[in-house]
């Protein structure tokens, strides 16, 4: 039945570039699949959208044939079609007649799908991966301040705070600083009461999970409670150009701070 097919409890092979190629060559992958609880499609998607995404399948590639595929990953029909019409819809793929499916230009990628950035950070480089995360921020965050400190409402306000004192609680224990971290930012994109900021919010939730966990590793606890507490007080007194400035003053002390500990290791 459609989608309904489970993986196993036991090794998958999975295909590497040449068995992409030629339906030939295979690999053994080492690592167990969740059995009867990731839908087999799923587990199909996710190897050939990281393919994609790593560049194994430049653009304007055609994708070898259902067949073939099926053959090479040991998978049903249902399964590769089923995997093939969820890359389609992130925006990965496309089918034409007479011509197969061929892999898009990444600008027609969507890039805010949960997948595909979890793709994009397991297949960029750290450094690269870094820098496009503060060129975003630099671009979205302090405006989503100002916004946040314009429109929050109470409820905007207490998630903020309720993620600042977990930051505040979380002492040297990583793992609960990064989450309340990423919470607290979260929650400004939230606060702005604007939906088109929602996404980048939840976007950055996941993204910034990387990013987090190296700078965790420093130091500079202290001085970061201070600067998010500037700025958790800019956005409950309404002051828009204030939250702004704080939020710029973050991000300038953060990459910093990441490029130290990249050098240091602390």
């Amino acid at each position: 039945m459609a989608g309904t097919e489970v993986i196993p409890g036991h090794l998958y092979d999975v295909m590497s570039r040449q068995a992409w190629a030629d339906g030939q060559a295979r690999r053994t992958t080492g690592v167990v699949m969740e059995p009867l609880l990731l839908k087999l499609h799923m587990r199909v998607a996710d190897v050939l959208g990281e393919a994609v995404v790593r560049g194994e399948y430049p653009v304007g590639t055609v994708l070898p044939g259902e067949m073939q595929l099926c053959d090479v990953l040991g998978v049903s029909r249902t399964a590769v079609r089923e995997a093939v019409r969820g890359l389609v819809a992130k925006g990965l793929l496309e089918s034409r007649p007479k011509r197969g499916t061929i892999v898009r230009h990444q600008m027609y990628w969507n890039h805010l799908d949960a997948d595909v950035l979890r793709w994009r950070i397991e297949t960029t480089d750290t450094a690269t991966y870094i820098d496009k995360m503060f060129d975003l921020r630099r671009a979205t965050e302090p405006e989503a301040a100002f916004l946040a400190a314009c429109h929050a409402r109470p409820e905007d306000l207490e998630r903020m705070a309720a993620a600042y004192r977990a930051m505040t609680d979380a002492g040297s224990e990583d793992k609960a600083w990064i989450e309340a971290d990423l919470a607290f930012h979260q929650s400004i994109y939230l606060a702005t009461r604007n939906e088109f900021f929602w996404p980048i919010g939840h976007m950055l939730a996941i993204s910034l999970q990387k990013m987090f966990s190296i700078s965790a590793r420093g130091h500079h606890r202290p001085r970061a409670l201070v600067e998010h507490g500037d700025l958790l007080n800019a956005i409950s007194e309404g002051k828009p150009e204030l939250a702004r400035a704080a939020s710029l003053t973050l991000l300038g002390n953060a990459a910093s701070d990441i490029d130290r500990i990249r050098i240091k290791g602390r």
